[in-house]
């Protein structure tokens, strides 16, 4: 069954069908919102959260691109998490580098360890940079860099013009390679920017 046939039928109060869609899109969902509040334990409440505001807001869909509708109420329900604790989300990747949720695209079996040393070291200095931008910015930066969406599905799914999402991408990126050449120790060696010596 097609996307649009699942979520045609979960209008109708299939529960099958909408357990389908959330298997298609929970792995997405709970990284985008891992990325955006920082805490595992609070981007699964976030998860759930989306999800059931989703079922409950299924006959506004009006038959557009489910997943860019679905990580809107996603990247929403974060906000609205964020808000609510009234702090910024610090988090730490190791999380993230032993999580099967999150690990799926980072594992390599041929990954020697002092590659998998420095990746984890690269993760972790990312990460606090990416903590370090505005909300809104982050998920731009979240849902393009992180994600590959394009900028009419992440304007789709944030519910922002095109201009606003090119404009908040290019903010974030000259805040995250401004806050990277700061805090150069953080990164890697061969991630650092080379600086010529005097004679």
């Amino acid at each position: 069954m097609d996307e649009l046939a699942l979520v045609s039928a979960a209008k109708t109060g299939d529960l099958p069908a909408f357990n389908q869609l959330v298997l298609n899109y929970q792995s997405l969902a709970y990284n985008v919102a891992y990325r955006i509040v920082g805490d595992a334990d609070a981007a699964a409440d976030a998860t759930q959260d989306a999800f059931i505001k989703a079922y409950k807001a299924l006959n506004s869909f009006r038959g557009q691109s489910f997943k860019p509708w679905l990580l809107r109420i996603v990247t929403n329900t974060c906000y609205d998490h964020l808000r609510a604790k009234k702090r910024k989300p610090t988090s730490n990747l190791d999380d993230a580098l032993v999580n099967p949720e999150h690990s799926w695209r980072l594992q390599d079996p041929a990954e020697s360890p002092e590659a998998y040393a420095e990746r984890t070291e690269l993760g972790r200095a990312l990460q606090k940079a990416i903590d370090q931008l505005p909300p809104e910015q982050r998920t731009i930066v979240i849902l393009s860099d992180m994600q590959g969406f394009t900028y009419e599905e992440i304007a789709e799914a944030t519910d922002v013009s095109l201009g606003t999402v090119k404009s908040r991408l290019s903010r974030a990126r000259a805040k995250l390679r401004d806050y990277l050449q700061k805090q150069e120790e953080l990164l890697p060696h061969r991630y650092r920017l080379k600086t010529t010596q005097g004679a």
